[in-house]
């Protein structure tokens, strides 16, 4: 595989990345990012994700999971239900960031990623519970998984 396909490939894992800690967060930013006209839309999984309406739906989700992260009764991300979302959008995201005859790959990349960096995520959120707390932990981890989908989404966006 020529370099150029690997490096399309490197936005899929980075989203999973991402999604391994939020999983509405990669799904939100890639809507957003298409239906404002940052990635090429074409055919497939993007024309769907453009739409305005999906990409408001996606980043209420992905609001709502970020406030609901905050509270004592967050389930732990890598409770089974939590993995399967994590990777269910997290592969959708990641064939929406691959090139249209690598969407599969970049699917796949994208959710195996995802679960896979559930588990370092949550050890590293659980050990700094005890100092900082449910909040400070949460809010610290909200601007790092930010600050990711939207280098992913712009990086992808000028390839």
């Amino acid at each position: 595989m020529p370099a150029s396909r690997y490096a399309m490939l490197l936005a899929p894992f980075k989203m999973g990345l991402v999604g391994g800690q939020r999983a509405m967060t990669p799904l939100a930013a890639v809507s957003i990012a298409a239906a404002r006209g940052q990635l090429p839309v074409g055919k497939g999984v993007l024309r769907w994700l453009a739409n305005p309406v999906v990409a408001a739906g996606t980043l209420a989700l992905a609001i709502g999971e970020m406030a609901g992260d905050k509270q004592k009764t967050a389930p732990d991300r890598v409770v089974p239900i939590g993995l399967a979302a994590r990777f269910t959008t997290s592969a959708i995201a990641g064939a929406a960031l691959a090139s249209p005859k690598q969407r599969w790959l970049g699917a796949a990349i994208g959710g195996v990623t995802a679960v896979i960096a559930s588990y370092p995520g949550w050890r590293g959120r659980m050990a700094a519970l005890g100092r900082y707390g449910q909040t400070k932990t949460g809010f610290a981890e909200d601007a790092a998984v930010l600050a990711g989908a939207i280098g992913v989404v712009r990086g992808r966006a000028s390839a």
